[in-house]
């Protein structure tokens, strides 16, 4: 072969070994397609990304999850990369503290009892370099259960309330839950914090909002007062102040449930000779009634009858707090007046005020 023949030779060995060993970049259907969900419990978002392999008629809780046969090596919970599941605050899992963080999730098998691992190592090629000791951060033992049958490996969150969610693996005719909860109260007051540091330091809705939480949630209260009263005031040299009836109103609720009396009656005193719209009178006077102020509540409806002479219900209002007074003919005389007004979806419950109010047995939905 001569020294043309021997160059052309090489080049073209070269080119095909260069050629074979190119990674492959188009998009092409896999077997085990990719998936990713996240869910948002509270303010906690929970990420599970994972591969999804189908049973194509394969008993896979016998055959699949341990192909290799050795008792030692751990299951992926899914396809090709270990499944990832994060958490953006601290979590417990069944009952088990977990930080947060991104976990590589891997599975042992006995019977129908199955040990979860969550391993601080996220990022392994299937479960077959999982160091059990230095690796796994929270292990954590559950049962299976039946389920409808799911051709395709899947992650469902069922079973849903306010600070809790189970997340399920469900793959052929089985089902391997745990529950995932958060500490709502702590999670949701730490992440305002935080928030009330950023651009949000500038925005009275995002301090009342935060202290309206606190209030609804009964939390944190003494905190969600300065931040009502933020609300309020503003930052430094009062900037972004803006004291109006919403944060006005956040902080004679707190102020009631924190027992401050003094400092509830001077707010109420205050709040009752803003502006207010109709809507907002219809909430305080309600608020005022429901924690016995009925004096109060009659100051402020008074004049905002007067510019809102079609609003019934803050008549119904007016005649409610004149029953609390121990007036019952004048509230009678006013209900009267509103039953001409009411709409007609609101008659039937009208009637029974009316009757409630004659019998001395009316109350205040919620107290």
């Amino acid at each position: 072969m001569n020294y043309k023949h021997t160059l052309s030779f090489l080049v073209c060995l070269f080119a095909g070994l260069f050629t074979q060993a190119q990674f492959h970049t188009m998009k092409i259907p896999q077997p085990s397609p990719k998936v990713m969900e996240t869910q948002r419990l509270g303010i906690t978002d929970i990420t599970v990304d994972y591969s999804s392999p189908a049973t194509r008629g394969r008993d896979v809780w016998t055959n699949v999850i341990n192909g290799y046969g050795d008792p030692n090596l751990a299951w992926r919970a899914g396809a090709n990369m270990n499944t990832r599941i994060s958490f953006t605050t601290d979590v417990n899992i069944n009952g088990n503290p977990l930080k947060a963080g991104s976990y590589g999730f891997h599975i042992d098998v006995d019977g129908d009892t199955f040990t979860l691992m969550f391993a601080d190592h996220d990022n392994q090629w299937g479960s077959y370099y999982l160091d059990r000791e230095k690796h796994v951060a929270l292990a954590v033992n559950v049962k299976s259960e039946d389920c409808p049958f799911s051709e395709q490996l899947d992650y469902e969150f069922i079973n849903r309330t306010d600070s809790t969610v189970v997340i399920a693996l469900e793959w052929g005719e089985k089902r391997i839950p745990f529950t995932v909860d958060v500490d709502l109260n702590k999670t949701v007051v730490e992440s305002f914090r935080y928030e009330l540091l950023g651009i949000n330091t500038y925005r009275w809705q995002a301090w009342n909002d935060a202290a309206q939480w606190c209030l609804n949630h009964d939390t944190n209260l003494e905190e969600a007062l300065d931040w009502a009263n933020r609300s309020i005031n503003g930052g430094y040299n009062g900037f972004s102040a803006n004291k109006n009836v919403t944060n006005m109103t956040t902080k004679a609720q707190l102020l009631n449930r924190l027992g401050k009396t003094d400092e509830f009656n001077e707010t109420v005193s205050e709040l009752i000779t803003m502006d207010m719209n109709a809507y907002e009178t219809n909430g305080l006077t309600m608020f005022l009634l429901r924690n016995g102020k009925p004096q109060p509540a009659i100051d402020a409806l008074n004049p905002a009858i007067t510019k809102y002479p079609d609003a019934w219900y803050l008549k119904l209002n007016r005649s409610l707090s004149n029953y609390f007074l121990g007036n019952k003919k004048a509230a009678l005389k006013e209900l009267a007046v509103v039953q001409e007004t009411a709409p007609e979806n609101f008659q039937p419950r009208l009637k029974e005020i009316i009757g409630e109010v004659e019998n001395g047995t009316y109350k205040i939905p919620g107290t």
